[in-house]
């Protein structure tokens, strides 16, 4: 797995934690880091402008995101600043701790 400390850029926040993300090594997709950081952070994946490698580099395609090491940290810049519209309650297999490769697990 790889870690990487995601949040959402937000100035006008005195708190503004990062939070620590799992990714599969052998998924390492923009499409991946997008989904599970939306997942983690409660954001609608439509409203995430852009993903930005603090301090000043955009995030564009796998290939940027297949360089990424552990403990980088990255911002969600998002579109629209209307609190009501960025958020959504994520479903349950996408809610912190779930582990795709556990849930499929049988006993």
């Amino acid at each position: 797995e790889l870690v990487l400390k995601v949040r959402i850029q937000n100035l006008s926040l005195r708190e503004n934690d990062f939070i620590e993300i799992e990714l599969d090594r052998q998924e390492l997709t923009y499409k991946e880091l997008l989904r599970v950081s939306c997942c983690e952070l409660g954001v609608n994946p439509e409203h995430v402008e852009k993903i930005r490698k603090l301090p000043n580099t955009v995030l564009r395609k796998d290939k940027d995101v297949a360089r990424l090491q552990d403990f980088q940290e990255l911002e969600l810049v998002l579109t629209v600043s209307d609190k009501n519209l960025l958020f959504r309650v994520p479903t349950l297999s996408e809610r912190g701790g779930y582990n795709k490769k556990a849930s499929e697990l049988t006993y």
